[in-house]
């Protein structure tokens, strides 16, 4: 940028790096923006050099971030100036601010026009790097024909040919019909002999768009880019300059592949014998040195040749070789490497040929599923998906499931789907397809969908050798002390359906499989209740002549819930229990479900659907043409037992209740969800956003008694208070271990309150973090809880004690965290209400000796639930005289607050989701502020907020909010975060970095 000359630009620029902070550079950009929209209205007394002067300015503050809305079409004159600096100037400025729909730049069109078809080769390049940058179709139309010219020309330099080539490419891309193919696919096979190899990689680009969109108008230029491999790969010709590290145009070499790759086929077996010969030099040529850069263009090279081998079907003896190069590539130790050889070698699959080499490097793969880098996992984990048949199911598979306890979570629904299906194809057995199944659900239960357990179902149901297996495999793991939700539903309906196989096996008869099943009840939500129901009545059923003791147990359940809020689990018992007095009539009634019939398999459907890329593309279409398994009979997708399909499962930690805390926490009127315990609350209405308005200011004074809200209740449960604290402050009563925290547990929840990611807890065993994000109503927070030490950590268990306004879900915690590791739990939050109510986190683990436990409360707070918005003064002021007083607006004074400068307090508020207005207060002591909250029961909420302040005494503040709904307006009383935030400034920022 030639800055020679130009004193003022100059000076502005030094102002701008040597500003404090962004508010001191927003005031001087105003200000120099402020000048030159003054020196452009006065356009007359301007000169060319200061308008470039100016239009220079305006292209710096652009680049600082800035938006110009003024000055376009002082830029778009330049354009026109006689000399080079000011014409370089208003091309690079107009390229830099206008886009292709701009008006202006339909004036400069004949300008440019002139510039491409004159004689000076400057202006050529400037006008052309221009059309190149915008596009646009108002250019293609008028411009293109000029472009097509000055490309094919002989008496243009290489320079201005190249910059024509890619500026055609740029048109083309925007509008396709600026090349006639009937008359430029012959000029398209002569610019590819070109010898100057910088416009010959320019229109190579240019034929790489054009045969993606209709190869066979150039099959012309096919031999032509064999003959330019083959004097590449010969070095025949090639500058110097256009040589990196040895290897001869690395650029032009992969355009020319790719292109080749667009061609269907190669009939001239010359042309093909010839393309072969430098594929095969490519492919043995090819090693891996210490440079890196060398590396980087040999291996894009080589990767490019291996695609155009793959899409020419080549012989069998260099497919093998392929496989044999990418076998080395993804044993090495560069993580790009090995990525790449994975990826190429799932596409491989697509040949029928090397699928037996493939599985030759089965172990290396295998390997690669433990890779620290996730790309690399995934890339694995869809080769192997791609290669498993009849032969390596039972490896693969075993190998996944293995891998599935220690992976991470985003990729633990993609391995259970992947894994569920390939054991449904190519499964040897009947009977290992179920404990792959059932051993799926147990390890990773939240991330298996119903699709798999009524999937594995239907294939019981379909084959009576297989129902006692079955049956006897459920009954097993029925006896785990905590078993996942999936598992307790697939594991009561086989039982249900075909526990009476198992009379005869010890443990097994009707009133223990009834009392194993009845144990998980107090656990489980209300979408499996009812498929516990229809077991109880089964088992009643089956067990004829009834035993009376058992018969009273399902009786007095079936009693229980007659009168169930649920309508499903309700009809359920009542219609059980009257049928179950039908003695033995009831065994015609609940007879046995009838088969499936045969069907095509809603997994692999799934599978199908999911947009996924073009290495998964491959393998799937590879899982179509397989072989599949004879071992199963596919089945109808049809609900068990004709319970309707329920909702994703959730991501709970089941927790080990007695019924008899399940019964208390019933009559107390609380649902127990999953690991949670939340009040069944109705939901408030949606108040007016701003109605009856009209009224005085504000009056000081608490609102009256209608407008609090009820206070949750969580009784019944060992250590958790009658009532979870009013607001998100109040400490928690002192921990009840001899384990002390590391630093202070409500600092540490203080900062989380205003910010969204840092350490929750620490103590000398474990470490607790937190990052969340936070959108609309709903937020996503994860937990990180890391094991500090070399020994694990036991017992850990994790139970989420919400108030009646946040529904939240917390993922299955793991009971061991090994040493110095550290496990992710997210935890999904619902905000139904407006609500200063805190959760709280009931946290234990034993470390040797040590029983530590800890009630933590969780940063989902009320502020966490706003998004600010600008109000104008033209909005804000109608809307806060239309607000009266209480209860729709309050007002309180709160003193011996710390004193902060207006700036400190402003920000102080953007960290409490407000925004604040500045100068929309007449006062300049006072602050203006807004925001709206979101919850699920009403609709976005406009919040107002006025800070007034004395600059004679900083340590007392005046508050005022207000709002549409009088409980938000109660809630959302943010002068205990202001007071306690304001103390932070002085607290070091949460370390997550260990966490």
């Amino acid at each position: 940028m030639a800055l020679s000359g130009m004193r003022g630009l100059s000076v502005f620029i030094s102002d701008i790096r040597n500003c404090q902070n962004k508010e001191q550079e927003r005031l001087r950009v105003d200000k120099e923006l402020g000048n030159v929209r003054t020196r452009f209205k006065n356009e007359k007394g301007l000169s060319p050099y200061e308008k470039k002067k100016y239009v220079w300015k305006m292209l710096y503050i652009y680049m600082l971030g800035y938006d110009v809305d003024f000055g376009h079409m002082e830029a778009v004159s330049l354009i026109s100036a006689p000399k080079y600096p000011e014409k370089q100037v208003g091309y690079i400025v107009t390229a830099c601010l206008l886009n292709e729909n701009h008006d202006f730049l339909r004036l400069a069109i004949n300008t440019v026009r002139n510039d491409i078809i004159g004689r000076n080769e400057t202006f050529q390049c400037l006008a052309l790097t221009m059309v190149g940058n915008i596009g646009g179709r108002d250019f293609a139309e008028s411009l293109a024909p000029d472009v097509q010219k000055l490309l094919i020309s002989s008496s243009a330099r290489p320079l201005v040919r190249k910059k024509a080539a890619l500026c055609l490419l740029r048109l083309y891309r925007k509008n396709p019909d600026v090349v006639n193919v009937d008359g430029w696919a012959d000029r398209m096979a002569q610019l590819l002999d070109e010898r100057d190899l910088g416009v010959l990689t320019s229109s190579m680009s240019l034929l790489v768009a054009l045969v993606s969109n209709n190869h066979e108008a150039y099959w012309s230029c096919l031999p032509k880019c064999v003959k330019t491999l083959e004097r590449l790969a010969r070095n025949q010709d090639v500058p110097q300059e256009y040589t990196y590290y040895g290897i001869p145009s690395p650029w032009l070499q992969v355009k020319t592949m790719r292109a080749l790759q667009y061609f269907p086929t190669i009939e001239d077996p010359n042309t093909r014998r010839s393309l072969f010969e430098v594929l095969q030099r490519i492919l043995m040529g090819t090693d891996v040195v210490k440079n890196v850069n060398k590396n980087n263009a040999s291996h894009a090279v080589l990767f490019e040749a291996l695609a155009l081998v793959m899409h020419l079907d080549a012989e069998k003896e260099m497919m093998s070789q392929c496989v044999a190069l990418l076998g080395k590539f993804i044993a090495v130790r560069e993580p790009n490497i090995r990525y790449l050889g994975l990826e190429n070698m799932t596409r491989m699959l697509l040949v029928t040929d090397v699928q037996d080499v493939i599985k030759r490097h089965q172990a290396q793969i295998i390997t690669s599923l433990k890779d620290p880098d996730i790309s690399i996992r995934r890339r694995a984990l869809d080769l192997l998906y791609g290669m498993c048949d009849v032969t390596n199911a039972k490896d693969i598979v075993e190998e996944i499931l293995q891998y599935l306890s220690t992976a991470e979570f985003a990729m633990r629904e993609e391995l259970s789907l992947k894994a569920a299906i390939l054991a449904e194809k190519f499964a040897p057995d009947l009977s290992w397809y179920v404990d792959v199944i059932l051993q799926l659900i147990d390890k990773a239960g939240d991330f298996v969908s119903d699709d798999i357990w009524f999937r594995v179902v239907q294939f019981v149901t379909n084959n009576e050798d297989l129902q006692p297996y079955a049956a006897a495999k459920a009954r097993e793991y029925l006896d785990k002390p905590a078993i996942h939700e999936t598992m307790v539903k697939v594991s009561a309906y086989l039982i249900g359906e075909f526990g009476h196989l198992l009379a005869r096996r010890p443990g097994c008869s009707p009133k223990e499989l009834f009392s194993i099943i009845h144990e998980k009840l107090p656990t489980v939500s209300s979408s499996t209740i009812p498929i516990l129901l229809s077991t109880y009545a089964k088992i009643l059923m089956h067990a004829q002549p009834p035993e009376p003791e058992l018969q009273n147990l399902i009786w007095a359940i079936f009693n229980k819930y007659e009168s169930c809020i649920d309508a499903e689990i309700q009809q359920r018992a009542v219609e059980y229990f009257a049928l179950s007095r039908k003695g033995a009539a009831l065994m015609d009634i609940l007879a046995e479900m009838p088969k499936f019939p045969e069907r095509q398999s809603s997994l692999i459907k799934k599978a199908e659907d999911i947009e996924v890329d073009t290495a998964e593309q491959s393998a799937i279409k590879l899982r179509a043409l397989q072989q599949t398994s004879n071992a199963l009979v596919v089945t109808d997708q049809r609900p068990a037992n004709g319970t309707p399909p329920v909702t994703q499962l959730s991501l709970v930690k089941v927790p080990s209740m007695s019924s008899n805390v399940d019964h208390h926490v019933a009559e107390q009127g609380l649902s127990q969800e999953n690991g949670t315990l939340s009040t069944v609350d109705p939901q408030p209405s949606s108040a007016d956003l701003l109605g009856d308005l009209l009224g005085p200011l504000a009056i000081e004074g608490p609102p009256n008694a209608d407008v609090q809200p009820q206070q949750n209740i969580v009784s019944g449960v060992e250590g958790v208070p009658n009532t979870v604290e009013a607001t998100a402050i109040v400490p928690v009563g002192v921990q009840t271990t001899s384990v002390q925290p590391i630093g202070s547990i409500a600092e540490r929840f203080q900062a989380l309150c205003v910010k969204d990611s840092g350490v929750l807890y620490e103590d000398p065993y474990i470490q607790i973090g937190i990052k969340a994000e936070w959108r609309a109503h709903q937020g996503r927070l994860v937990l990180f809880l890391g094991n500090k030490n070399t020994n694990p950590l036991l017992s850990v268990q994790a139970i989420i004690l919400p108030p009646s306004h946040l529904k939240l879900e917390l993922s299955l915690v793991p009971e061991t965290i090994p040493p110095r590791a550290q496990v992710q739990c997210p935890l999904e939050i619902v905000n139904l209400r407006p609500s200063r109510d805190v959760a709280v986190l009931d946290f234990s683990y034993k470390f040797g000796n040590d029983m530590v436990n800890c009630k933590l409360r969780l940063p989902a707070v009320l502020s966490k639930f706003l998004q600010p918005i600008p109000v104008s003064a033209e909005e804000f002021f109608p809307q806060w005289r239309s607000l009266s007083g209480p209860p729709l607006k309050l007002q309180e004074v709160v003193r011996g607050v710390k004193p902060m400068p207006l700036l400190d307090m402003a920000n102080l508020f953007n960290s409490l989701r407000l925004m604040v207005s500045p100068g929309l207060d007449p006062n300049p002591n006072n602050l203006v502020a807004s925001t709206t909250f979101y919850s699920e029961s009403t609709r976005a909420m406009l919040c107002l907020a006025r800070i007034e302040t004395d600059p004679a005494d900083r340590t007392q503040l005046r508050l005022t909010v207000a709002s549409g709904d009088p409980t938000l307006t109660f809630e959302y009383d943010f002068k205990i975060f202001l007071s306690h935030a304001a103390n932070l400034s002085f607290i070091p920022s949460a370390d997550f970095s260990d966490c």
